[in-house]
Parts: C-alpha cells; structure tokens; sequence
C-alpha cells in the first residue's frame, strides 16, 4: 500500500508518502510545503492545496492519513489548523482518495512508544525505522509518523489498537 501522510498547518505543512506494511515500509518522499507569511492565509491554503495536489499526481498514493484534530489552548490556532486540514482534506477528494485521521497521541504511542513524546523523539524514531540516511524536519518527521501509524493500523490484527476514523 502507498500512502500520503500529511502533517498540516497553513506555513508548514509536512508530508511523506511512504510505502508497505505495518512497520515494513519504505520512505519514497517526505518534505515540508512552507508557504512564506507574506502571503495571507487564502493564498497559502490555495498554495497547501496546490503542493497536495502535484505530489498526489506523481506519486499515486492509494489513501491518505492526516492528523487528527488537536485541542488547542488558542481559539485562533485552532481555527487555522482547521482550515489547514480542510485544505488537505479537498486536495485528497479531488483525486478520489480515501482519507483517515488519527490522533497526535495515538500515532507517538504506535511510532515512538510514548504519547506523549517529543518532536525530536519522533523523529530520531521514523529515522531509524525508516533506515533514513538524515533526519527530517520536524513536519516531514511527524508526516513520516502518521504514514507508518497508518500501515500499522491497515493490519487487521493492529486495526483495534490504533484507532482510525475515516473523513
């Protein structure tokens, strides 16, 4: 299986395709999209959309995993990251695709162990079960994360122990 993993944000949204089963899996592509602050915040979600887009077309991805909402202490990053994830999300129905959530937590706790790990934790982890050569920036990392969260639970056995919401 191929999937799209997306860590999105509205100037850093982190991506990975990545490929295989359960924690058998290859990276084919993993970056962030940085959109400058210059621009406001429909053009960089047009833009966010638009990256989707192109790496949808080259890569082929079957599904696409995205984060799960977070709570947020701030009412306005909540609304920001939300239309970050509406603009993911229209990018994954435009091509047909089917997309699944998962929540922050639940894809540390299946990558790293811990829950409540850290960015660097998380990172130094995709990095070694991925075989990468560097470690990715942090939103390729945590895109990196949720793409093996989702290989994991695809596996029938696992399905019940990570939790899965298809949107």
């Amino acid at each position: 299986m191929r999937v799209l993993a997306i860590d999105p944000a509205i100037r850093n949204t982190g991506y990975a395709v990545v490929e295989g089963a359960g924690r058998e899996a290859k990276a084919l592509a993993y970056d962030v999209i940085s959109i400058p602050d210059r621009l406001p915040q429909s053009a960089a979600l047009a833009a966010v959309r638009m990256h989707l887009h192109h790496i949808i077309e080259q890569h082929q991805p079957d599904e696409v995993a995205v984060e799960g909402i977070i709570y947020v202490q701030s009412h306005r990053t909540a609304i920001s990251m939300g239309a970050a994830r509406a603009a993911a999300l229209i990018a994954a129905a435009d091509a047909g695709l089917c997309v699944y959530e998962y929540a922050p937590m639940k894809v540390k706790m299946a990558v790293v162990g811990k829950g409540k790990a850290d960015k660097q934790q998380v990172a130094f982890m995709v990095r070694a079960l991925l075989g990468l050569a560097e470690t990715p920036p942090h939103d390729a990392a945590d895109a990196l994360a949720i793409g093996l969260a989702h290989l994991q639970a695809s596996d029938p056995l696992k399905a019940k122990v990570l939790e899965r919401r298809q949107v």
